[in-house]
């Protein structure tokens, strides 16, 4: 009782209401966001089908929109929340499962040289490899207890936007790669007893047996670089609209902000892993010095990289509209817009990739003069049907005046359109 008082309450259902991140917590903040989605999509659907609406506000279609939207924003704000907490305590957790995949790697490389050695016989090499990969996991394991509340190892290639990065994901390989390799020549230099040996093994760092290799990696470190700023100029410039992730995930490293499939990352990932993976053969084959890497494969890479700073030129767009006219029932007669009336902004881009969801949504705001209307979220089964990725519905309101207006959109990334003139009529 004196632990549940401490936590907040007097009971196991005051106690845990989703906001926990007890390991042991079967209501922690996981089961929390999970609640707080069902009884979100319930919601949803409930007005969708008409339900759930008060006699006050049921005579009227304008004031029924006002208050579903204003329910759905407060239920999405919950979700929002938990979803928040739950990436908070998801990334705390995260550290601890990088740490034991860094040493399970460490005991995958200890079991294969363990069985290459039988016949062969355990030499310098082997123990040089094995103390290189001990120094490396020990460097990780400090940085994971530094970055533990940000996913420990994985704290250097989570972006701003809280997604994983590919082009620092990959640079960051090629890194942990070449820091390795040279702690292995090291180790194999101080083992080293014969003049000869040592000459060998500085000779294979010598820029002409490794320039495949050096090459690749100032170039993915490059492009890691120069896609940060491209990114964050492209944004500035609102020719980018970018919305934070709850939590990262690992398929971020093969998609869009959407979540779809971005053949731009997937062939920047893929390639990089395969001339990595040729280049570990090599080093396993050639401990001795740098990976050889050949210059076809290498091409192959920078074209790859080059492909996918392209694709991250490319990609966006800043919201347009590209008419704005009166909304009407079917069989409505044509006529002038007028204060109350619904309109359509017709355009492109008003939902920003990965801006789906209710609360983001709800954020986007429609400025006709000098009034701001927030869009109402207008449920469907399953979705909504405004706002859209090309059409917002708003009513005209009555503090607009009579005559010529400017009409601009704000998204859920706060970037705002071209400015549209529409006359309004009284």
């Amino acid at each position: 009782m004196a632990v549940q008082e401490a936590r907040g309450g007097a009971g196991p259902e005051r106690t845990h209401q989703g906001g926990c991140t007890c390991g042991d917590c079967p209501h922690g903040a996981r089961e929390g966001h999970r609640r707080a989605v069902a009884a979100f999509l319930r919601r949803r659907d409930e007005f969708a089908a008409g339900q759930g609406l008060p006699t006050a506000v049921a005579h009227s279609a304008s004031a029924s929109r006002q208050w579903i939207s204003e329910e759905l924003t407060q239920c999405a704000e919950t979700v929002a929340e938990r979803g928040r907490v739950e990436g908070e305590a998801w990334l705390a957790r995260l550290w601890l499962w990088t740490v034991c995949a860094v040493w399970g790697a460490v005991i995958v490389l200890l079991l294969v040289e363990a069985l290459t050695a039988i016949g062969a016989g355990w030499t310098g090499a082997r123990t040089a490899a094995l103390l290189a990969a001990l120094a490396v996991a020990g460097t990780l394991t400090a940085a994971c207890r530094l970055h533990r509340a940000r996913g420990g190892v994985l704290a250097p290639v989570i972006g701003e936007d809280n997604r994983m990065s590919t082009s620092r994901t990959v640079a960051a390989c090629w890194v942990l790669f070449v820091a390795y390799t040279v702690l292995l020549l090291v180790g194999r230099l101080a083992a080293a007893s014969g003049h000869t040996e040592r000459d060998a093994l500085i000779s294979g760092l010598d820029l002409a047996r490794g320039v495949g290799t050096v090459t690749v990696l100032a170039v993915v470190c490059g492009v890691a670089v120069l896609v940060r700023r491209v990114v964050g100029l492209r944004i500035l410039a609102q020719r980018l609209q970018k919305v934070p992730a709850h939590r990262p995930r690992a398929a971020d490293l093969l998609t869009d902000d959407a979540g779809r499939g971005a053949f731009t990352d997937i062939q920047y990932v893929v390639i990089s892993a395969v001339a990595l993976l040729f280049a570990a053969v090599r080093l396993a084959r050639r401990p001795g010095q740098l990976p050889d890497l050949p210059w076809g494969l290498g091409v192959i890479v920078l074209i790859s990289a080059a492909t996918y700073l392209a694709g991250k030129y490319a990609e966006g767009g800043r919201p347009a509209i590209l008419s704005v006219v009166r909304a009407r029932e079917p069989g409505d007669l044509d006529g002038p817009i007028r204060t109350g009336d619904d309109i359509e902004i017709r355009g492109t881009s008003f939902v920003p990739p990965g801006a789906h969801g209710a609360d983001r949504l709800s954020r986007t705001v429609v400025r006709i003069g000098t009034v701001d209307v927030h869009v109402p979220l207008i449920p469907v089964t399953g979705g909504f049907r405004n706002p859209t990725d090309t059409v917002l519905t708003v009513s005209v309101p009555a503090d607009v005046e009579p005559g010529t207006v400017e009409v601009q959109v704000v998204t859920a990334a706060g970037v705002a359109t071209n400015r549209y003139a529409v006359h309004v009529t009284e």
